[in-house]
């Protein structure tokens, strides 16, 4: 009878534990499919996913489900992540995740896009509206069709960009492998190094970018442009973006292009910047020093994301 009553006992305490942890294992699963509703679009071929605030569970680790959303093939597949939130200095908020999950401070095709998110979906009426950034506070305005980005002022002191040096970088030796690149640098909230060469269409990007983004000289790293210049109003530029690779576009990239072109005495100060997803037209303003960067932002789809 005690025998028969431990085993009674044993039995209703494996019951109540695999209960329990069937209960827990519903629990994962229903966590690990919830749905996350989402926005796809591009700027010149540079593609965003556009997530608003309220969408996202605060547990979320947003550098995962960047790195998790942005992966090509095996889900949506962009370059960033885009998150919208309210702003107590500004109209909105935008903060961004690039494909390897960091968070950057600014991204120019991006806040097009953010923009046009916003007059479609009629959360704003303004023609110029404010977005706050890490690099500071953004102003899109409609263009026509098209959006025009005060980009404000480029930086070129080092300390701004940041490289680990005391002087402004312009055409400054930089040994990479077997090469030595003449670099001037930038920054447009973000770190660029921009270098001419002869040859942009078989130039190994893929090779020398990674090397120059992750060089000592560069403390938070570096976007890299590789930059040929046919005649002064133009400039043909492909792109090695920090943490997402090679892009078909980068608006911050083509505004610093365009600052490092004037510097360099090659181009004039305004600009068409021909990138491999299309075009961009800069002006650096004489009057006040800021860079203004117009071209197109599109939607592509809508669609909803299981977690």
């Amino acid at each position: 009878m005690l025998r028969y009553c431990i085993y009674l006992l044993i039995s209703q305490i494996l019951s109540s534990f695999y209960a329990f942890h069937d209960y827990s294992l519903i629990t994962v699963q229903r966590m690990k499919t919830m749905k996350l509703p989402f926005t796809k679009m591009h700027g010149i071929g540079n593609d965003f996913i556009v997530i608003e605030h309220n969408a996202l569970d605060s547990a979320l680790d947003l550098s995962s489900l960047a790195k998790r959303l942005c992966e090509r093939r095996f889900s949506i597949g962009a370059d960033q992540l885009l998150l919208v939130y309210p702003s107590k200095a500004a109209d909105f908020k935008m903060r961004i995740f690039n494909a390897d999950g960091s968070e950057v401070e600014m991204c120019g095709n991006g806040i097009r896009c953010i923009a046009r998110y916003l007059w479609d979906r009629g959360m704003t009426d303004k023609s110029v509206i404010s977005v706050e950034t890490m690099a500071g506070v953004m102003y899109p305005e409609k263009a026509g069709d098209l959006v025009r980005v005060d980009m404000g002022q480029p930086g070129l002191e080092p300390s701004m960009i940041p490289v680990n040096l005391n002087h402004q970088v312009v055409r400054y030796p930089l040994e990479v492998h077997d090469q030595t690149f003449l670099i001037t640098c930038v920054s447009m909230g973000n770190p660029h190094t921009i270098i001419v060469v002869d040859d942009i269409e078989t130039f190994p990007v893929e090779f020398y970018g990674p090397l120059i983004e992750h060089d000592r000289l560069f403390p938070k790293k570096t976007n890299v442009e590789f930059i040929r210049i046919p005649d002064s109003n133009t400039i043909i530029m492909r792109v090695w973006e920090r943490g997402a690779g090679e892009t078909l576009a980068c608006g911050t990239g083509a505004s610093a292009v365009a600052a490092a072109a004037h510097l360099l005495a090659l181009t004039e100060r305004k600009v068409t910047v021909q990138l491999r997803g299309g075009n961009l037209q800069i002006e650096w303003s004489s009057e006040n020093n800021h860079i203004y960067k117009t071209g197109p932002a599109e939607e592509v789809y809508e669609g909803v994301v299981k977690l």
